[in-house]
Order: structure tokens, then C-alpha cells, then sequence
């Protein structure tokens, strides 16, 4: 995956507009800006992270049609689709239907819940032409984003409405994706006010079980929403944006999963100068699931954000902010799970503060931070980070960083119980009251390089050290049988390597690759039920290979290689393997007249059907499909 992209501030910005990516050199493309390893505009070539950022022309070119599928891109992310709905995504190991280190963000909006400290990829959609981009970090966050950006954070911004503009028609069908389609509509208010609406549409089939037998879980979900963009003078940007969704998943027995959900964000942004600026956000979100005789929940989210950067003297780049956010969980229990107290309200408070030291004008910088953080679960938390980036030459950029992140705790965690339908002890499992966030001590080392004009490749290596981990302990006597705790320990290491060639004027290629190696331990004490193999499911080794290739008669031809490594793991005291997996999609456009594409994509090719995640006996396995796809602009 190419690890370039834009960024989009407006127009009188001067930085690029993602549609003209195919035309821009390798090198202009290091020079584009992202912003967020450090919460501030800075280039990617400099940037002290790991970070792979998917531009909207690869978006486009891949032929996906949902976030999980486009997240593909990013070769430094584990990405298994477990079924038609479902997906597994995390960066750095520990990944799982209920990934709990991984920080999402949708146009400053995260969708983390409370109730796992992870992400229902499900419900988690936008027009995809509207992003401008996708900027994946893999390695701690936490340092500007706060807890749970531990292994990652994945971070989705969408185009203003200023480019927007105009109508965009889009629908198609095919095998597993048997219909979809959406409209948007972008319009001027007045002078220097822009404004978008949009609803979309889609209908997925039902995913197999090993045996072939149908697994009853298609999927539809319609959503609509709006964005305006104001810009009163030069200075300042108003933004204000809202979506809400709805849709109903399969299940063999007891009635369809109902999820609903909407959203309303502001957004103030004031600039002092190029060195300063100050930004104020505000968001609800809400969210409701409901999963017949199993649990159903309804979730309200307020978040309020204030942030500011200002220089110090001639040689120090300051960013800080202030945050608060109030949740209110409301759980309808069921005799299979319970949470308990049902309903619950709890705030975050947190703070951070970041300096950027030029040691070296245009050579050295050192980037020196920290999170201070206070929430309801756990009590204080503080999470520090330091970075040193060095442009040895206009070519190539070293990079080093030692960051503490926290992963705190969750409902999951301390008020999740599994009733017991034997006499007492009433409970099969309880939630740990005394459980603690989980720590990860990272280390990292990375190098950028353009050795000549139409080759760049970026790698970096990591070390990470864990302590308290979550894990399944024996009860006491008199209590459940089983109690959630911190009986883990561990660490783990690897590469990520990424590279881009420009073969041709015509033909560009781009590959990635990672290597992931865990070893989680019991702590002393600790008598886990799963014995230390059971907080993820990861490859040793994955890579990808993708092709892009301009024809003459403005015909696209696009192909993705991907191979993922054999899953271990273990839960419940059963062992599930997941094998490995070679797969191909491929993608042939064609533009009969201008702003009219027409496309057809064939995805997982090379198998009938192939897992991804999950155990033999329960999981449902991925099949080979096609569709067609017609986009007009106008």
C-alpha cells in the first residue's frame, strides 16, 4: 500500500485535491501533509510513526464498498472478515471480534464503545467517495488521542462540502453484494457556504458454514445524512455534520439483530497564523442494538474537545487540549448475559500536551508529550511519549519513539456476568471489580527512503512490552466459578515494510508486507482458564501485492494479491485454527464519456470459500463473488 496521501483544509490551503493523486510524482506525493501522528499538518515523509495513509483514488481503484474492505489497503493492519456482517481489525496483534486496542475515528468522531473498548465495525459506513483519506498509525496514539489508542489508530476524514459539489448517481449488484447504490447531492447556502445530503443503500448475501450450508446472516442497512461547511472569512471554518442509519442482520433463529443509530457533530476552527490556530468540537452519537434473547443496548455519547497550538520562542511547536466526555449505557438483560448495574453513566476527563524542539533546523526534531486522563473505571491515567525524527537527507527520514499507553478497562471487564442455571453460585462468570487497565511500553525504530524518483519504500520495527493483560481467573469457593482479571504478560515484536514503483507513466505498483511474533505468559499467580492464548488471533506473517494499470480508452485495470498467514487460538479451553489463505480481486473500469464509470470487480477469486476467522465449528467462511458498479457525476 502506497503510505502517501492529502490533506484537506480548503481550497485557499493549496494543498491537494485527492482526485489528482494519479497524476502527482512519488516524490510530491512524500511531500503532502498529514495530521495524525502529532494532531497538527506535517509531512508524511517526516513524520515520526508508522503510518499508511489510503488516498481516495485507492479507495476507488480497489473496488470496495465498505470501510472494513477499503482498510484492506493498509498493509499494516489485520483484517479477517468473519462473516457477512462482522469483521475482526487491529494492528500489532490482539485482534478479535471485540479488538480492544485499536482507536477509530470518523471525521473527529470516535466510534469507540464502552462496552468492549472496541469498535462494531458493522455500523461503521459513509459514502466512500466522499473520504479524502485514510491515515492508519500502527503503534501507541495515546500520547494526543488518549486510552485505547494502544496498538493504533485509525483515522477517517471525509471531504468538505465545498469539494463536493454537484451531483454523484452510484449502484450495482452482484453475487455477495447483491445490491447497492446511493445519492448525493452538493450545493452552495450563499457566499463562502457549502452544503452536502446523501442517503445510501445496501443489501449483503448470506456467508456459508464449512459444510456449505447456507449461514442465514444477509445484512441491510440503509443510511442518510449532511454535512455544511462555512468559511466567514479566511480565518475561521465552521462545520456541521450529522448521519443516521438503520438495518436489520439475519439470524438461523430467534429473530433479526435490529441497529439503529444517528449522530451530530460541530466543529470551530480559527486560524491565528501558519504556526497557530485553535479548534473546538462538540459531538452526540447514538447508538442502539438489539440482539434477540441475547442482550440489547442503547447507547448516548456528548464529547466535547478543545485544542490549541501555538509556537514557543523560534525553535518549539506547542500542542495542547482539553476533553470531556459523558456516556450513558442503558443494557436490556437477558437469562444468557447480563451487565450489571443495567444502566450506568460515566465521564472522561483528560488533557494533553506536546512540544516539537527543533534541534536541528530542517535536520532534527525531538517531540516530547503526554495524556492525562481520569475516568470512571479506573482512576487516573497518564500516557507520555517521546519521538525523534531525523531528515538525513531530502531522500530519506530516520525515526525513533518510547510511548506508554493504556488500555482501560470496559463494561465488559468488570460488570459483564454469564448467569449459572445450576444452584447457586448464581453466575457462571463475573466481571473483575478490582480489574486495572491493561499497560503496553512500546519501542519503535522506523526509516522512510526514495532512493530514485519512482521507488519509495518505508519500514519500521517495533518491541512491545504488555503488562496486566486481561485474563479468565478461577473464583473463589463462594463466589463464580470464573472471574475476569489482569493475569497476563507478555510482549511482542516485528516489521512492517511498505513500498510503491512507479513502473511507468501507466503502470504503478505497491506492496506490504508484516511479521508479527507474541509470547503471552501468565503472570505469577495467574491460573487462566485459556492459558494465555486467548486475547487474539493473529498471522506470523502477511503480505499484499497490488497492480494499477492505465489502458488506452480511458480502461482501468486493478489487482490485489493477498496472503495471510495460519490463526491459532484458543477459547472457552477449546483450540480453533484457522488455515492460511492466498486471495486475488480484481477490478476492470471503463469511462465511456466524462464522470461516467462503469466497473467490474471480482473478489476472493481463487476459492469457492475460505475462512478468516474464528472456530471450525461455529464460524462461517468468506465466498467468491462479482458485481457490477455504474458511478455518474454531474
Amino acid at each position: 500500500m502506497l503510505a502517501e496521501e492529502t490533506n484537506r483544509v480548503g481550497h485557499s490551503s493549496g494543498q491537494l485535491n485527492p482526485d489528482d493523486l494519479k497524476e502527482k510524482s512519488l516524490k510530491e506525493l512524500m511531500e503532502v501533509m498529514v495530521t495524525s501522528v502529532s494532531k497538527k499538518a506535517e509531512k508524511l515523509s517526516e513524520a515520526a510513526s508508522a503510518i499508511t495513509v489510503i488516498t481516495q483514488e485507492d479507495i476507488r481503484r480497489s473496488g470496495a464498498t465498505s470501510l472494513p474492505e477499503a482498510l484492506r489497503l493498509a498493509p499494516n493492519l489485520e483484517v479477517a472478515q468473519v462473516d457477512s456482517h462482522e469483521w475482526a481489525i487491529s494492528a500489532r496483534g490482539f485482534n478479535s471480534t471485540t479488538a480492544n486496542k485499536l482507536l477509530v475515528l470518523i471525521d473527529g468522531r470516535s466510534v469507540y464503545t464502552p462496552l468492549f473498548s472496541g469498535v462494531f465495525w458493522d455500523v461503521q459506513d459513509t459514502v466512500l467517495e466522499d473520504i479524502d483519506r485514510i491515515e492508519v498509525i500502527s503503534g501507541p496514539g495515546a500520547t494526543v488521542w488518549g486510552a485505547n489508542a494502544v496498538n493504533g489508530v485509525i483515522n477517517i476524514l471525509t471531504k468538505s462540502a465545498r469539494d463536493t459539489q454537484g451531483f454523484l448517481l452510484y449502484g450495482g449488484g452482484g453475487t455477495e453484494q447483491r445490491a447497492f447504490g446511493g445519492v448525493r447531492y452538493g450545493g452552495q447556502l450563499g457566499t463562502n457556504a457549502y452544503y452536502r445530503v446523501y442517503t445510501k443503500y445496501f443489501d449483503r448475501d448470506d456467508t456459508p458454514l464449512p459444510n456449505g450450508v447456507d449461514g442465514q446472516d444477509a445484512w441491510q442497512m440503509g443510511q442518510g445524512g449532511f454535512r455544511v461547511d462555512w468559511y466567514p472569512g479566511e480565518a475561521n471554518q465552521l462545520t456541521v455534520q450529522g448521519d443516521g442509519y438503520g438495518g436489520a442482520i439475519n439470524q438461523p433463529a430467534n429473530g433479526d439483530i435490529r441497529v439503529a443509530g444517528g449522530n451530530l457533530l460541530g466543529r470551530w476552527s480559527h486560524t491565528f497564523s501558519e504556526e497557530s490556530d485553535l479548534k473546538a468540537q462538540f459531538y452526540y452519537d447514538r447508538t442502539h442494538r438489539q440482539v434477540p434473547l441475547t442482550f440489547a443496548e442503547d447507547l448516548d455519547t456528548y464529547d466535547f474537545d478543545l485544542q490549541h497550538r501555538f509556537p514557543l520562542g523560534e525553535r518549539q511547536d506547542i500542542v495542547w487540549g482539553l476533553n470531556y466526555r459523558l456516556s450513558e449505557d442503558r443494557v436490556a438483560n437477558t437469562p444468557n448475559f447480563a451487565f450489571l448495574p443495567a444502566q450506568l453513566s460515566f465521564q472522561l476527563f483528560s488533557a494533553f500536551v506536546q512540544d516539537e524542539i527543533t534541534l536541528v533546523r530542517d535536520r532534527l526534531r525531538l517531540t516530547l508529550g503526554s495524556k492525562f486522563e481520569h475516568n470512571d473505571f479506573s482512576g487516573f491515567e497518564f500516557q507520555p511519549s517521546g519521538r525523534l525524527s531525523w531528515t538525513v537527507t531530502s531522500r530519506q527520514t530516520l525515526w525513533a519513539a518510547i510511548s506508554r499507553a493504556v488500555r482501560t478497562p470496559s463494561r465488559i471487564d468488570q460488570d459483564f456476568f454469564v448467569p449459572n442455571n445450576s444452584p447457586p453460585p448464581p453466575f457462571a462468570l463475573a466481571g473483575g471489580p478490582e480489574f486495572v487497565s491493561e499497560e503496553l511500553r512500546a519501542y519503535e525504530l522506523g526509516y522512510r527512503v526514495r532512493p530514485i524518483d519512482r521507488l519509495s519504500f518505508s519500514l519500521a520495527a517495533f518491541y512491545n512490552d504488555y503488562d496486566n493483560l486481561r485474563s479468565l481467573e478461577p473464583g473463589s469457593p463462594s463466589g463464580p466459578p470464573f472471574t475476569v482479571g489482569n493475569g497476563l504478560e507478555g510482549e511482542s515484536y516485528g516489521a512492517e515494510l511498505a513500498g510503491s514503483y512507479q513502473m511507468t507513466s501507466w503502470w504503478r505498483w505497491q506492496a506490504g508486507y508484516t511479521y508479527l511474533q507474541e509470547h503471552i505468559r501468565l503472570k505469577p499467580g495467574s491460573l487462566d482458564f485459556n492459558q494465555a492464548r486467548g486475547e487474539g488471533s493473529d498471522p506470523e506473517n502477511q503480505f499484499s501485492v497490488r497492480s494499477s494499470i492505465d489502458l488506452p480508452g480511458d480502461v482501468e485495470l486493478d489487482a490485489a494479491l493477498r496472503y495471510v498467514d495460519v490463526l491459532q487460538n484458543i477459547a472457552n479451553g477449546v483450540r480453533g485454527t484457522v488455515p492460511s489463505y492466498l486471495e486475488l480481486d480484481v477490478r476492470l473500469s471503463w469511462m465511456p464519456v466524462k464522470n461516467l464509470e462503469l466497473s467490474v470487480v471480482g473478489q476472493n477469486l481463487l476459492d469457492r470459500q475460505h475462512p478468516e476467522f474464528g472456530f471450525p465449528t461455529s464460524r462461517h467462511e468468506i465466498q467468491r463473488g462479482a458485481f457490477v458498479k455504474v458511478t455518474w457525476r454531474f
